[in-house]
């Protein structure tokens, strides 16, 4: 069998051969991949749950209720989609690193100069189709990443913590909020050209046990041309915005000389080793960042419920819609049990 007719025609299904075999088999890299195992972890309810605020989440539910329209259990027919898949053809003592790339195109391809360094790592490369920044965030480019890191983690033995979500321009943004819902998935996230501070509505915190675990072990890599000067300034403010929210685990590096373009081999070089160097996490310090956190929290919700007690509505929910879009999961339940206050008094 060519590796041409591999390329045209690998298709993951449920019969895909065992482990050991599927590594030995299937290398190098695979255009028009089809897989077919479906995650919970990529369900409507649970992209709603860790990517929505919960007053969004909360009111995305009830307009469905009142809706003609069910909300599909899985946004994606797996059935319909290609991704491309570029696997190492060595395997890996402690298991294949995985880097899940969501792009700004539509057509699904391995960046120029990216396969010598992924052997050299040790990492498959994964990346939908038909997911560009026209595509739905939520309902597309978001389940289409999780199904391309599920369906590869069971079908290739991968080591889980070095399991990374990255994209460029705004891929890397979706890429962002990705690592944000989700690190029990991703272990780091590549941004490259593309970031975004977190803590807002475009890019709501998780609930408080899922940011818990981003502050303490996901590593975030920046990735900018030293030339691409709006992107440059997106990552301080990404940065300082994680230094708020107590996120210590980052890396930000400039090419020289490059503007707003995917970041060439020795820029990926550089970055797969930086995903690996882990920042030692120094506990008084985020137990110190997490009590400050907890306390101005506490201070919103009380002045929230003292503007409801005094009768105020209006300004109890100016200001609740504050606290959702800021503290997003951080502020649940409460946040939502003075929502469900405020519903009543209207």
């Amino acid at each position: 069998m060519t590796r041409r007719f591999l390329l045209l025609s690998w298709v993951v299904t449920v019969a895909t051969p065992a482990i050991a075999d599927t590594d030995a088999e299937f290398t190098g890299l695979h255009g028009y991949a089809v897989f077919s195992d479906y995650s919970a972890l990529s369900s409507s309810a649970e992209l709603q749950h860790r990517l929505l605020s919960p007053l969004n989440a909360d009111q995305a539910s009830k307009r469905l209720a009142h809706s003609a329209v069910a909300l599909r259990d899985q946004p994606i027919d797996l059935a319909r989609e290609r991704f491309t898949v570029y696997v190492p053809p060595h395997p890996q003592a402690q298991g294949f690193g995985l880097l899940v790339f969501i792009p700004p195109w539509e057509n699904a391809m391995l960046p120029r100069g990216w396969a010598e360094i992924l052997d050299r790592h040790g990492v498959i490369f994964v990346s939908p189709a038909n997911s560009g920044n026209a595509a739905n965030v939520l309902d597309r480019r978001e389940p289409l990443a999780l199904l391309a890191a599920h369906n590869i983690m069971q079908h290739f033995r991968v080591n889980p913590v070095r399991v990374y979500i990255g994209g460029f321009s705004g891929g890397s943004r979706v890429a962002l909020r990705l690592a944000l819902g989700f690190p029990d998935v991703f272990r780091g996230a590549l941004l490259n050209a593309g970031s975004d501070p977190i803590g807002d509505a475009e890019t709501p915190l998780p609930p408080v046990e899922l940011f818990s675990r981003f502050q303490e072990l996901t590593r975030i890599v920046y990735v900018s041309g030293q030339n691409d000067a709006v992107n440059v300034e997106k990552d301080a403010a990404s940065v300082r915005s994680m230094l708020g929210w107590c996120v210590f685990d980052w890396y930000a590096e400039r090419s020289p000389w490059v503007e707003h373009e995917v970041a060439g081999s020795a820029a990926l070089d550089r970055a797969l080793v930086m995903l690996d160097k882990h920042a030692k996490l120094d506990w008084a310090r985020l137990n110190n960042c997490r009590s400050r956190l907890s306390q101005e929290l506490a201070q919103e919700i009380d002045q929230a419920n003292d503007l409801l007690a005094a009768g105020n509505v209006d300004g109890a929910h100016r200001l609740l819609n504050k606290i959702d879009a800021h503290y997003g999961g951080l502020a649940a339940p409460r946040s939502v049990d003075l929502a469900a206050r405020i519903d009543a008094m209207n």
